[in-house]
C-alpha cells in the first residue's frame, strides 16, 4: 500500500489516509450571521465522497467580531452548531474524518468577501463592519489600525476559541485545529513585528507565544483527551526580523506539551508585500524542519497537486500527511484518481460512482 494511504490515528481517531482538506475560505455564510448552509455541505461533502481522509471545514470565527470578513462561519452560538451537525454528519457517513479551523483574524478581521465586491481591505462600520483588535495597534499594511487588546480582552479570546471548542465537539467534529497563521490574531501575537506588547504577552519568544499556548492548554481541558487537537503555523513572515521556522519549531515543541498532537505548517500572510518564492511544495522544507526539530508530527501543504509529489513528501518522512486546497477544488475527487495512478487498493469508493473507475 502506498505510504499516501496508509491509514494513521491520533488520539483513537483514525483517519483513512494522508489525503487532508485544507481549510479554504468559502466567504458564503451570504446571511452575514455565521452560519453554514448548502454551500458548505456539497463543497466539504464533495471532496468526502472523492476520498479524502480527513476533511477540515474553514476558518470558522470564534466570535463575530474575529471573522475576516461578514460572511466568514461562525461557532459561536447553538444555531450554528444545529447547522454544522447536519454537515458533519453527511462527512461520516461517506467514511471522512470531520474537522473544522477555529480562527480569530484579529487585526486582518472586518474587510470585503474575497469575491462579489470590486474592492478589498477593510471593510467601514458604515457598510458593516467593526473595530478590529490585534496584539498591538500596528496595522496590517493599509488596513485600519487594529486596538490593542486590554488583559481582559485576552481573557475574552481565550474563553470564545474554548466555548467554540466545545460547541465543535457538540456539533460532531472529531478534530479541532486552532489558526495560528497566515496573520491572523495568534499569528499576530507570535511574531514580533506585529507585537510589540511590553506586558507579559509581549517581548520574548515565551511571551508572545503565552496565548496561544493558553488557548491549546484550556481546549485540551474542555475537550477532553479523545480529540486530536491540531494548531496551523505560518513558518515564518518572509521578513527580516520576524517570525521564522526555528521560532516555529520551539513553539511546536511547546505546543505538543500543552495537549497539542500536530502541527500543520504553512507560511506568510502577516506581512503585506513580502515576495513569496512559490513552486510547487514549496512549504514542504518548513514541514519537514519542524517535524525533525522539534519531533512533533507535521503536515506539508501548499502546490501540491499531483498523486506521486505527495506519495514522495509523505514515504519520504517529510511530512506525516499533506493538505490539499486549490487541487481539491478543481477535483474533489483526487483521493480516488490517486489510488488508481498509485496503484492502491480502496474499499471506498462510492457505489453511485462505481462505474467510473479507472480500468487497466
Amino acid at each position: 500500500m502506498p505510504a499516501l494511504f496508509q491509514p494513521i490515528t491520533l488520539r483513537g481517531v483514525t483517519m483513512r489516509n494522508r489525503i487532508w482538506v485544507a481549510p479554504m475560505c468559502m466567504y458564503s455564510a451570504l446571511d452575514h450571521n455565521g452560519m453554514p448552509g448548502d454551500w458548505h455541505l456539497v463543497h466539504l461533502g464533495s471532496m468526502a465522497s472523492g476520498g479524502a481522509g480527513l476533511v477540515i471545514a474553514e476558518a470558522t470565527a470564534v466570535s463575530p467580531e474575529g471573522r475576516i470578513s461578514d460572511r466568514d462561519t461562525g461557532l459561536w452560538n447553538t444555531a450554528q452548531v444545529d447547522a454544522w451537525t447536519t454537515i458533519v454528519n453527511f462527512l461520516h457517513a461517506r467514511g471522512a474524518v470531520a474537522g473544522v479551523q477555529l480562527a480569530h483574524a484579529g487585526r486582518k478581521a472586518s474587510t470585503y468577501p474575497a469575491w462579489g465586491f470590486d474592492t478589498s481591505g477593510t471593510m467601514p462600520v458604515s457598510e458593516g463592519g467593526w473595530q478590529t483588535v490585534g496584539p498591538s495597534t500596528v496595522p496590517f499594511g493599509e488596513y485600519s489600525a487594529p486596538e490593542a487588546l486590554t488583559a481582559s480582552g485576552i481573557d475574552q479570546v481565550v474563553s470564545d476559541f474554548v466555548q467554540a471548542a466545545i460547541r465543535a465537539v457538540e456539533a460532531g467534529f472529531d478534530v479541532i485545529e486552532l489558526h495560528a497563521a497566515h496573520g491572523y490574531l495568534l499569528h499576530q501575537f507570535l511574531s514580533p513585528l506585529s507585537n510589540v506588547r511590553e506586558d507579559e504577552f509581549g517581548g520574548t519568544l515565551e511571551n508572545r507565544a503565552r496565548l496561544l499556548l493558553r488557548i491549546i492548554e484550556q481546549t485540551r481541558t474542555a475537550v477532553g483527551e479523545k480529540v486530536p487537537l491540531f494548531v496551523r503555523l505560518s513558518a515564518t513572515d518572509y521578513a527580516e526580523g520576524g517570525w521564522d521556522q526555528e521560532q516555529t519549531a520551539i513553539v511546536a515543541g511547546w505546543a505538543e506539551a500543552a495537549g497539542a498532537d500536530l502541527v500543520d505548517i504553512s507560511s506568510g500572510g502577516n506581512i503585506n508585500g513580502v515576495k513569496i518564492p512559490l513552486r510547487p511544495g514549496y512549504q514542504v522544507p518548513f514541514a519537514e524542519y519542524v517535524k525533525t526539530t522539534s519531533g512533533v508530527p507535521t503536515t506539508a501543504v501548499g502546490l501540491i497537486t499531483e498523486a506521486t509529489h505527495a506519495e514522495e513528501i509523505v514515504a519520504s518522512g517529510q511530512a506525516d500527511a499533506v493538505m490539499l486546497g486549490r487541487e481539491l477544488l478543481r477535483d474533489p475527487h483526487f483521493a480516488l484518481r490517486a489510488a488508481h495512478e498509485l496503484g492502491a487498493e480502496i474499499n471506498y469508493w462510492p457505489g453511485q460512482y462505481e462505474r467510473a473507475k479507472w480500468r487497466d
